[in-house]
């Protein structure tokens, strides 16, 4: 059975790469396990993963804040199920598990940005029940 943990230890972290590099492949191990720590102390980031026989399946990181527009919210930064199991439900298991987790928070909102290319995720997004609610633009600097 699936369980959902939060990556609290430099090890916890380390789990959660071979999966995340799926979503960010510029990413190194050394690199993510810093980046993750460094954004847990500094801006409360949570990475969560759902696990099932000591095998992280899918995962997320999150972080709760607030702002003009939508007042409390949880913002997804990441969002991810290991290809290898991916239509097989995790997925959703874990955005209920965050969803949920953001009501009980008091949030007013549920936010994430998805990448123009990842057609896969826009479709379960919208089944759902996600709306397409504003273009996020950006500027490398």
């Amino acid at each position: 059975m699936p369980k959902i943990r939060i990556a609290r230890t430099e090890n916890d972290i380390a789990r959660c790469f071979p999966v995340m590099v799926q979503l960010r492949p510029h990413l190194k191990l050394e690199e993510f396990v810093q980046r993750v720590t460094r954004q847990q102390k500094a801006f409360d980031f949570v990475l969560v993963a759902l696990e099932d026989e000591d095998r992280v399946l899918s995962l997320a990181g999150f972080r709760i804040s607030e702002c003009l527009f939508y007042g409390h919210y949880m913002y997804v930064d990441d969002l991810i199920t290991d290809a290898s199991c991916r239509s097989k439900g995790y997925g959703k298991i874990l955005l209920d598990w965050l969803v949920q987790h953001a009501r009980e928070k008091g949030c007013q909102a549920f936010t994430l940005d998805s990448g123009v290319q990842r057609f896969d995720a826009h479709r379960f997004y919208l089944v759902n029940r996600m709306n397409i609610d504003c273009h996020h633009f950006a500027l490398t600097l």
